[in-house]
Formats: structure tokens, C-alpha cells, sequence
């Protein structure tokens, strides 16, 4: 059976609106559109923020509209549908981690899904993030944003690592991330290069060729988890250089039809590959030759993967609803739900829940664990726990910076002074 180990984590996910092509002042509203049409998004929404993963951002995420009095953009129900989606998939995948020793059908399942769910995040993540530059109010969204959360999280994580698994050794290190924290420095560090990839020839390419240098570099070592930030970057990348039409054209009922086949031929192989090979390179944290194979197959599997996973990614978006859903509005809340199921997701393995229920190992106990997987992060998705945390995932902290000239100017305009 295959050497599962624990998963990385995802989701933060994650993601600004972008630059639309004819430049716009950063308070621009977007131009009317035909109803389900892909937008434009506008310029300016915080990264790691409940906004930094929609279409269009929430006055509430930066309060720079609420500041200057402006009405709220509106939001893309794709794109919200589908990180609802996506989260849904990332807890799936946690819980059915622990099965995938015993149950050949769930690794099966669990491989597949790892092949996508990530890559879709991180392609969103970088589609809104066009318009990053390093304009400062760009710069404090990504600090209270992203890294904030980040150093809130991974203190948390170890103190809860410490408690709950008895390990009072395990040190808080903000240079190795751990379990789920991992996103939110490769998105720190992904946003931070974007001007420069808007600058050089074939981008995706480029990334690629980083990612196959990276998983063939052992000694890049745990620090940021640059592994995972360099082997996980030509999805930002490939984003980056994705337009409206891009998801028009997957969303098409010819491109949806045929997605069928080949999530069934995906889960087929994978259930043929589950017995023959680790399902930790999904997880792309380690070099080839820290999985004990030659440099040129993690060359091989490089390559294999990316092509994997953006056909898979695309098949995810031809059935991600288009229209308003009872759960659209939980698209603003996936880096609360990302970020907080971590915590169950742990503990049901440091308290030994799986050990002590052989059932959840049976066709029905498999089916339960999903269930309630996707039910408990479904609920931390929501309002009233967004509003509950939201003073760690997308803290105001005026007074950590200066204010700019032009910021005080439009206070000074909207009060009428």
C-alpha cells in the first residue's frame, strides 16, 4: 500500500482582484456585464483576506471602502462557487488521509482529488493577483492579510501540537512552516514576485523549469517550505496569464461533458497507481532524492503532475456552478474554514478517533467521515465564525503604519472637510 503521509494543508488561499488591461483609478467600479459572465475583477483587494478569495472585494476585508464611502463591488459567484468547492475537497482529502492505509478505493479518491484541489486554489490565487504591484496599500494587504495570519497561525498550531499531541519540544519556528501554514508563506512570497513575472518571456515555462530544478535540489532544505512554494509555483504563475475567456471556454457543455471520462479515467488510474507509488509527491514538499528515486524522475513526475493537474483543474471548473447557490456566500469565508479545520483535522489524529472506531475504516464509516468533513468545514466558512476570527485573518492594524498623503486626502474628501 502506499507510504501516505500527512498532507500539507491548502487552501489560503486563495486572492485580489486583477488589473483589468486599460488602466483604472484603484476606485474604479466595474463595468456592467451580462449575468454568469466571467468579470474583469477590479484592482486592490487584500490577498489573504476573506475578500483576497473572490471575485470583487468586500468593504469589510480592507475597510479602504467603507473609508472613503464607497459602495461594495460586486462579487463573482464562480469563482466563489468554486473556492467553496475546492475547500470542500480539502477537507475531504484530510479526513480520508487516515483510510487511505487500509482502503485501496479511498486512496484512490484521495489521489486524485490531491491532484487538483491545490492547483485550482493556487490558479485562482494567481488570476486575482494580477494587479499586485507594490503600491503601498497593496503592501499592508499583504502584510495583515497574509503574513499576520501566518505568524497567528503557526504560533497557534505548535501550542496546539504541544497540548494536544504531548509534545511540549515542538518549537514555534516561523521559518519552517507547519501543516497548513505552509500556503500562506507561498503566497507571500508568489504575490512578492509577481511584477516580475509580468516582465519576462514564457512565464509558465519559466516556472516550470524552476519547479523541476526544485525537486531535484535536496538541499533546499524546510526554511519557508520552499520546496512546496517553488515546486507549487507555475499554477500561480499559469493564473497570473489566464483571462475571462480562459474560463468561458472550460465552462462550456461540450468541455463539461467530456470532463466525465476523464475524472473517471483519473480515479481508475489512480486506483491502479495506489499500490505501485507514494501519493506524497502530491504534496511537493521533498526532492526526488528524498523519495530514494533518480533526479530524472522527479523531472518526469514534474511534468507529469502539472499536466495532471491543470487537466483535472479544468474538468473541476466545467461543473463549478455559475450562478448564485445556497453556498456561494461561504466563498468569502474559505480561509477561515482552510485555516480552522486544521485544528479537528489534527486532533482526531493525536486523540486517536480513527484507532479507536475500526468502523470509520468500512464503506460506511468512509462515508460518515466524509459527510462530517464537509458539514464542519461548510460551518466554518460561515458569517458568524468569520466575524468570530476575523480579528487574526484580516486584522485592521491602522496603527502599524503611516498614513500616506492620499489616504488622509480621501478621508478628509469623504467627511467633506
Amino acid at each position: 500500500m502506499t507510504n501516505s503521509v500527512q498532507p500539507h494543508g491548502r487552501h489560503r488561499a486563495p486572492l485580489p482582484p486583477v488589473q483589468p488591461p486599460v488602466p483604472e483609478p484603484a476606485d474604479a467600479m466595474p463595468a456592467p456585464r451580462a449575468p454568469h459572465s466571467v468579470p474583469r475583477p477590479a484592482p486592490g483587494s487584500a490577498p489573504g483576506s476573506s475578500s483576497a478569495y473572490a471575485a470583487a472585494p468586500a468593504p469589510t476585508a480592507t475597510g479602504d471602502s467603507r473609508a472613503a464611502g464607497r459602495p461594495a463591488k460586486q462579487r463573482d459567484s464562480f469563482f466563489d462557487n468554486a473556492k467553496y468547492l475546492a475547500i470542500v475537497l480539502v477537507a475531504m482529502g484530510h479526513a480520508w488521509e487516515p483510510l487511505t492505509d487500509h482502503s485501496r478505493s479511498a486512496e484512490a479518491l484521495y489521489m486524485t482529488v490531491y491532484t487538483f484541489h491545490m492547483p485550482a486554489f493556487i490558479l485562482i490565487s494567481g488570476y486575482f493577483s494580477r494587479s499586485f504591484d507594490m503600491r503601498p496599500d497593496r503592501l499592508k494587504r499583504l502584510v495583515t492579510g497574509v503574513a499576520v495570519p501566518y505568524v497567528i497561525f503557526e504560533v497557534a498550531y505548535t501550542l496546539f501540537k504541544r497540548w494536544g499531541d504531548d509534545d511540549p519540544t515542538q518549537p514555534i519556528s516561523l521559518l519552517d512552516p507547519w501543516y497548513l501554514t505552509w500556503f500562506l508563506i507561498a503566497l507571500f512570497v508568489w504575490r512578492l514576485t509577481t511584477p516580475l513575472w509580468k516582465i519576462v518571456r514564457r512565464p509558465v515555462p519559466l516556472a516550470l523549469a524552476i519547479a523541476m530544478l526544485a525537486v531535484i535540489s535536496p538541499d533546499i532544505g524546510d526554511d519557508l517550505d520552499l520546496q512546496r512554494v517553488l515546486q507549487f509555483l507555475p499554477f500561480f504563475v499559469l493564473g497570473l496569464f489566464m483571462k475571462p475567456e480562459h474560463f468561458q471556454l472550460v465552462r462550456r457543455r461540450e468541455v463539461r461533458i467530456l470532463s466525465v471520462p476523464v475524472f473517471a479515467a483519473a480515479v481508475l488510474c489512480a486506483y491502479w497507481a495506489a499500490p505501485r507509488m507514494t501519493s506524497v509527491w502530491f504534496y511537493r514538499r521533498d526532492s526526488a532524492q528524498e523519495l530514494g528515486v533518480p533526479w530524472w524522475v522527479g523531472i518526469v513526475m514534474t511534468l507529469a503532475l502539472f499536466g495532471c493537474s491543470v487537466l483535472l483543474t479544468a474538468c473541476f471548473f466545467a461543473w463549478v456552478p455559475r450562478r448564485r447557490m445556497w453556498f456561494t456566500v461561504l466563498g468569502a469565508g474559505t480561509l477561515y474554514g482552510y485555516l480552522l479545520h486544521g485544528f479537528l483535522a489534527k486532533g482526531s489524529r493525536f486523540w486517536g478517533w480513527f484507532d479507536a472506531n475500526p468502523w470509520l475504516h468500512e464503506p460506511a464509516g468512509e462515508v460518515f467521515v466524509t459527510v462530517v468533513a464537509a458539514a464542519v468545514v461548510t460551518l466554518l466558512c460561515t458569517p458568524p465564525v468569520q466575524r468570530l476570527f476575523r480579528f487574526a485573518m484580516e486584522p485592521r492594524m491602522e496603527w502599524a503604519f503611516r498614513r500616506d498623503a492620499a489616504a488622509l486626502a480621501r478621508e478628509r474628501s469623504s467627511s467633506g472637510r
